[in-house]
């Protein structure tokens, strides 16, 4: 990990002074955890959780509050925060703040979208089966989330069907280990 860090920080800044990293995967791959353990392997990097982005109408449809709120604030030096969806409360309620650091981590499904790519310095995907993923989510979330995690699975499919990440990622991880893949760091962010 302190290798990942160390290499993320070396990289040109790719959204205005900030070398903006995105964390992809399908829901339940370890996105959430592996980007704590990146932060913290940074020094405390900011992290940006889609899950606060995205809403029960539109699961996939942060792509403007994210320009809006944080990454055209970053572009322009300045710290920023986001609007933070509840998800009981079913509507907006707080923010979360994003301050202006060397590295920002973006982190959720679609963070490597097409729409955000050419802001990213690096797309690290968790490489983790979308059937395997969904089962480590429905064990973690239970029962009562079964109904959420069937519309979820099929509002997946269909965004990676449309607009892949994995093909972009620069550096993959091993979902069930947390492991960097070998021969994937020091890889573009773009490349097909």
């Amino acid at each position: 990990m302190d290798a990942l860090a160390a290499e993320l920080r070396a990289l040109a800044p790719s959204c205005g002074p900030v070398r903006l990293v995105a964390v992809d995967g399908h829901a339940g791959s370890g996105k959430t955890t592996f980007a704590g353990r990146l932060a913290a392997a940074l020094g405390g990097a900011p992290v940006v959780h889609l899950d606060d982005l995205a809403t029960h109408a539109e699961p996939f449809g942060w792509t403007e509050r994210l320009r809006a709120q944080v990454l055209d604030p970053l572009a322009a030096g300045r710290s920023t925060a986001h609007q933070v969806y509840d998800w009981t409360l079913g509507r907006f309620a707080g923010t979360a703040a994003v301050p202006l650091a060397p590295v920002v981590l973006i982190e959720g499904v679609g963070a490597g979208r097409r729409a955000v790519r050419p802001r990213l310095a690096r797309l690290i995907w968790m490489e983790l089966a979308a059937e395997d993923a969904r089962r480590r989510g429905e064990e973690r979330d239970g029962p009562a989330l079964a109904e959420f995690w069937a519309g979820w699975a099929r509002a997946e499919s269909a965004h990676f069907a449309a607009d892949p990440s994995r093909p972009y990622a620069g550096t993959t991880v091993d979902g069930v280990t947390g492991r960097i893949s070998p021969g994937t760091v020091g890889e573009p962010s773009t490349s097909p």
